[in-house]
């Protein structure tokens, strides 16, 4: 059995292992630094599943920056009919991608 844990950051949920590589909303930070996810809504530790209400207090999940970017483009056209009306504009959602290190729930209960 491998550790897993269940974060949330972004208004999404993520499952992650340790070694695994998330692309998650902008956060904070330069390549290099180390982030921690203190939102772990469940996880599973050397056999022992831990589940939180809503989250588990005292858990985290570390991991480092690899690199920020930005998606691929969504383009967003507004249109009427017989009114001329057109709008075009193009979106590109930021996100940094994140290696997950270690997963840190020894002290929760």
């Amino acid at each position: 059995m491998s550790d897993y844990a269940v974060i949330e950051t972004g208004g999404k949920q993520y499952r992650v292992r340790p070694g695994d590589v998330i692309r998650v909303e902008l956060i904070p930070g330069d390549e290099g630094d180390t982030v921690e996810f203190d939102k772990v809504l469940a996880a599973q530790i050397e056999g022992r599943t831990l589940v939180g209400q809503p989250t588990i207090d005292g858990a985290k999940v570390v991991g480092r920056v690899l690199n920020r970017g930005k998606g691929k483009k969504v383009i967003v056209f507004k249109y009427k009919p017989r009114v001329r009306y057109r709008k075009l504009r193009g979106h590109r959602q930021g996100y940094t991608e994140v290696e997950i290190q270690e997963i840190d729930a020894r002290t929760a209960s």
